[in-house]
């Protein structure tokens, strides 16, 4: 039986997107059978990750990764990666997933999946545990540090009384030195600023107190492998439930994880 030339084109590109789908699929089965993963982590953007002085990675988004691969019972091969370079990764498979601050939105969505949210990533208001604030009324008459123009200066003077003394820095370092320094009574900055800042800083005793904005993190997955989604899903939402994500976002945070997208 003769075939056309539109026939065998078609039956060509069924077969073709075939073993493009068996290859989409397969990347679950290919970690389960060499007993490894390959998770990119950042080790420059503490506290989620950073090197120890024993240039072991440390943080958050490290404790993730090790989570993941120790639920799905294989060996985590660590793979820093930059801001820039950390999609490209996964795209080009030097990475399976990628667990590095990565937030969600439109343009990440057409070109790489997302898990489940699993960590905060957030602007707040900083103070002494001795000074109660409990809403962004309890701020009127108390002095802020923040860095002029950044998202929680924005933030924060939309919600602040007016008899809320703005203390504008020019920059991160100049706005947690007055605030170290007791020049003003609270700090507004990133979670991340501030956890790497309290954790350095003990004697200040002070702590998370107010929420301006949270842009959740979420794990990175090549488009398709939604075998390795659900079996990365599966697992946070074990670690969500029994309270695991909270106690990692309280050890690097400062603050527990609380109610996270899906």
């Amino acid at each position: 039986m003769k075939l056309s030339v539109h026939r065998i084109a078609c039956l060509l590109a069924a077969g073709l997107l075939a073993t493009g789908a068996a290859q989409a699929q397969s990347a679950l089965d290919n970690i389960m059978k060499s007993k490894t993963i390959k998770i990119a982590i950042p080790t420059d953007y503490p506290p989620y990750g950073s090197v120890d002085t024993s240039m072991k990675p440390q943080g958050l988004d490290v404790d993730m990764a090790e989570l993941i691969a120790k639920k799905m019972g294989v060996k985590v091969d660590l793979v820093p990666v930059t801001s820039a370079n950390r999609i490209p990764y996964l795209q080009t498979k030097k990475a399976d997933l990628v667990i590095s601050t990565l937030g969600k939105n439109a343009e990440r969505e057409k070109v790489i999946d997302f898990s489940a949210a699993y960590a905060p990533f957030f602007q707040g208001v900083f103070g002494p545990k001795s000074m109660t604030i409990k809403s962004f009324a309890d701020m009127g008459g108390k002095s802020v540090a923040v860095t002029r123009g950044a998202m929680e200066d924005q933030e924060l003077g939309k919600v602040a009384p007016p008899t809320t003394d703005f203390k504008r820095f020019e920059d991160n370092n100049a706005t947690i030195a007055a605030f170290v320094a007791g020049q003003t009574q609270t700090l507004a900055a990133s979670g991340a600023v501030a956890a790497e800042l309290l954790r350095k800083n003990p004697q200040l005793n002070a702590e998370y107190k107010l929420l301006l904005k949270d842009s959740p993190c979420f794990v990175g997955i090549a488009k398709g492998d939604d075998k390795l989604k659900a079996k990365v899903d599966e697992i946070i939402a074990a670690a969500k439930k029994d309270g695991t994500l909270d106690a990692m976002a309280k050890k690097w945070l400062g603050r527990e994880a609380g109610d996270l997208p899906l």
